[in-house]
């Protein structure tokens, strides 16, 4: 439901940028170019949606279809459309007045705008607010339908999950999840060298790794060279790859077992690798990335409209952006959210945890970034991202992460399947242009 709400969410905020795409005035004559069970399409309805895709087809950089194509395609998604909302009348399928003003707060927000700002950007297009809550009104019902009688059709067993994870696990060449053993030499490098000195002992080590490929033993020159632990042969022990440094990982993914890197940088000097041992993984392993950040709330409510909670907001950015105030202490006095006597910390969240438009924005940050006045469907935030981690999900979490990966993967051929049996039984009635 929540990809089909942004595309509404996106097609609104592509029109409000085109006046002339629903402007009201100036219009031909009207007449009607399809009957949908005896609701009619008509040709300036046709028109507007044309234009407006044409503007999506042009703002994502692809090639336009001839006009008549281009058309025709537009047509039958209206008619597929309309068959869909009587469908969901007839079953029952009402939106109430407060999720429609979530979807006009969510279209707000993605114009960076309130939404009374919305509102007078409408009109100044053109466009009556009653049908612009209208259009929502109709892409909430389309999504309630399809969660019902399509979403809820796909099933996906747990003899497919295992076959899928089977399947994923053989086509793995993620280096960061095998288990690797490596063993090192390293040459030091003092912490206040010159490029000079640092260079002398980059030769050092090069001279090395050159005599071991050609021939000496490795062991023996760890024992007699290495500034790091010489104690078996310098291996550094078999654990899985992501426990390691990145450069050793990236440095030894191609190399076989005996081989030996490249003399390898990083901050304590000069190192070369030798792979001891590799070993596939046994069972799928997957990572999220969690973000920890915390936040200050203002609920907009007649006694704090939207337009001053971001006002009140931004002025209190702007202290901490100065050193008045610490993000807590803001947090503590002003937040209207639980998260308040923590600092406005909400701890670790993984994807999906918070509401779109907030993650939205968190993700954006970078760490110990704090946004501007970020508006939601709770009230207007200020967000600051503390720090991000990731983490490894449990064998529970992978299964359940395989079965959302199956039956999205499932989706269109049913969505397809059940849209061409509501076209089938509807009755739809071509009409030519009037002569």
């Amino acid at each position: 439901m929540k990809l089909r709400l942004w595309a509404i969410a996106l097609a609104c905020a592509c029109g409000l940028a085109m006046p002339s795409l629903h402007a009201q005035t100036s219009q031909p004559l009207d007449y009607i170019v399809a009957l949908v069970n005896s609701e009619p399409i008509t040709h300036q309805e046709l028109e507007r949606e044309i234009k407006r895709v044409a503007q999506q087809i042009v703002q994502q950089g692809q090639a336009m279809p001839p006009a008549a194509e281009l058309r025709r395609l537009v047509l039958e998604r209206m008619i597929n459309d309309r068959a869909q909302l009587q469908l969901a009348r007839e079953t029952g399928i009402r939106i109430d007045v407060s999720a429609i003003d979530r979807a006009e707060q969510a279209v707000a927000t993605q114009n960076e705008v309130d939404v009374a700002g919305l509102h007078q950007r409408l009109t100044k297009d053109g466009v009556s607010v009653a049908t612009f809550r209208n259009g929502l009104r109709d892409q909430l019902m389309l999504n309630r339908l399809h969660e019902r009688e399509v979403e809820s059709t796909i099933k996906v067993s747990d003899v497919d999950v295992d076959r899928a994870m089977q399947t994923q696990l053989a086509a793995n060449t993620d280096p960061l999840t095998f288990d690797i053993n490596l063993a090192q030499i390293l040459v030091a490098v003092p912490e206040k060298a010159t490029a000079e000195q640092a260079a002398a002992i980059f030769v050092q080590a090069k001279r090395l790794l050159d005599r071991i490929r050609a021939g000496e033993d490795f062991d023996r020159l760890v024992k007699e060279t290495s500034a790091a632990d010489r104690n078996n042969g310098g291996q550094l022990g078999l654990r899985r790859a992501d426990r390691y440094p990145l450069l050793f990982v990236e440095a030894t993914q191609a190399l076989k077992v005996g081989e030996v890197s490249e003399v390898v940088r990083s901050g304590a000097g000069f190192h070369i690798l030798k792979v001891i041992e590799k070993r596939a993984p046994t069972r799928l392993v997957q990572t999220v990335v969690q973000s920890r950040a915390r936040h200050v709330l203002l609920r907009s409510s007649p006694q704090l409209p939207q337009a001053q909670a971001i006002a009140k907001l931004a002025d209190a950015r702007q202290r901490i952006m100065a050193g008045k105030t610490d993000f807590a202490a803001v947090a503590r006095s002003l937040s209207q959210d639980t998260s308040a006597e923590q600092g406005g910390d909400l701890g670790w969240a993984s994807p999906g945890m918070f509401v779109p438009e907030f993650e939205e924005a968190m993700n954006a940050l970078k760490e110990s970034e704090i946004s501007q006045p970020v508006v939601s469907r709770f009230g207007v935030h200020l967000i600051q991202l503390m720090e991000r981690r990731r983490v490894e999900l449990s064998p529970q979490q992978v299964r359940e992460s395989v079965r959302s990966q199956l039956r999205r993967s499932r989706y269109d051929e049913a969505y397809r399947n059940w849209a061409q049996d509501v076209r089938g039984r509807a009755y739809v009635e071509m009409r030519e242009p009037p002569q």
